[in-house]
């Protein structure tokens, strides 16, 4: 039985416009999965980070597969474009969060959901609010406001 999945997706080294289409075709091509929807691009600051601005966006999945192992699919994206993780919030050329999974509610040592930072991070709910209003409540969105954030491009995804 196929579930709805969000997926939050940002890069902020090398080509990170064309690593985010690449990624989208890589979810795209998972076992039973389709993309059903993705945000606008979004460009926003590191948080609790340093290094250059990020590009993100959220995708809407309908999948078969469970969390776990949609988690250990998205970490074999992740590396398949060079992904590094040298330390905490290190820049990255690739960078996919399980944000939801159906209402699952997962809290183990590999993984939690919902993701549990994402009511902190404008770049998570911008784009999230953008395809599904309903699932950001007015008061996360106004604790972020303080985050630097802009929308840069619609329909970037090409397919």
């Amino acid at each position: 039985m196929n579930v709805g999945a969000w997926i939050g997706l940002g890069a902020n080294l090398g080509d990170a416009r064309a690593a985010l289409r690449v990624a989208v075709r890589a979810l795209a091509a998972l076992p039973g999965t389709r993309v059903l929807r993705v945000s606008s691009l979004y460009r926003s600051a590191p948080v609790d980070a340093g290094g250059p601005d990020y590009l993100n966006a959220v995708a809407e999945l309908d999948t078969p597969l469970a969390p776990l192992a949609l988690l250990h699919a998205l970490q074999s994206i992740e590396q398949a474009a060079g992904r590094e993780r040298p330390y905490r919030n290190a820049p990255r050329t690739l960078d996919l969060d399980l944000l939801l999974h159906g209402d699952e509610r997962l809290d183990s040592p590999e993984l939690t959901v919902p993701h549990p930072r994402m009511g902190e991070r404008a770049f998570v709910l911008l784009p999230l609010a953008e395809l599904a209003p309903g699932l950001v409540r007015a008061e996360q969105l106004a604790a972020v406001t303080g985050q630097r954030i802009e929308r840069v491009e619609q329909d970037w995804v090409g397919f």
